[in-house]
C-alpha cells in the first residue's frame, strides 16, 4: 500500500512541476515579447495552412506538442492571439508530434 501511495504522489508531483514549467515559460515569453510577438504570432497565423506549419515548426523545435498547446492557450488568455489562430497551432502541433513519432520509427539505414 505505502508502494502504491508513493507512485501516486510521485506521479502527480511530476505532472504538477511540468504544468508549473510549462506556465512560467508561457508567461516569461509573453513578458519578454509583447507587441512585436503579437505582429509575428498574427503573421505566422493569418491563415490556418500557416498555422499549421508554424505549430509543427515549434513542435519540432521543443519536442513537446503539450508545451506549443500550453503556450498558445496561454498567448489567447493574453490576447496575443484568437482561438481559430490556436485551433490552427495546436491541429499543427498534433501533426508535428505524429510526424516526429514517424521518423523515429522507421529504421533509416544507408546502403551502399
Amino acid at each position: 500500500m505505502n508502494e502504491a501511495i508513493e507512485i501516486v504522489f510521485g506521479l502527480l508531483g511530476g505532472l504538477a512541476v511540468f504544468i508549473f514549467g510549462m506556465n512560467m515559460m508561457s508567461e516569461c515569453l509573453q513578458k519578454a515579447a509583447g507587441e512585436k510577438m503579437k505582429t509575428i504570432l498574427s503573421l505566422l497565423t493569418k491563415n490556418p495552412v500557416l498555422g499549421v506549419l508554424a505549430g509543427a515548426l515549434t513542435t519540432a523545435v521543443l519536442q513537446s506538442s503539450s508545451a506549443t498547446t500550453v503556450m498558445a492557450i496561454g498567448f489567447v488568455s493574453a490576447g496575443l492571439m484568437t482561438l481559430p489562430q490556436a485551433i490552427s497551432i495546436i491541429l499543427g502541433a498534433n501533426i508535428g508530434t505524429t510526424m516526429t513519432a514517424q521518423i523515429i520509427a522507421f529504421k533509416m539505414a544507408l546502403h551502399g
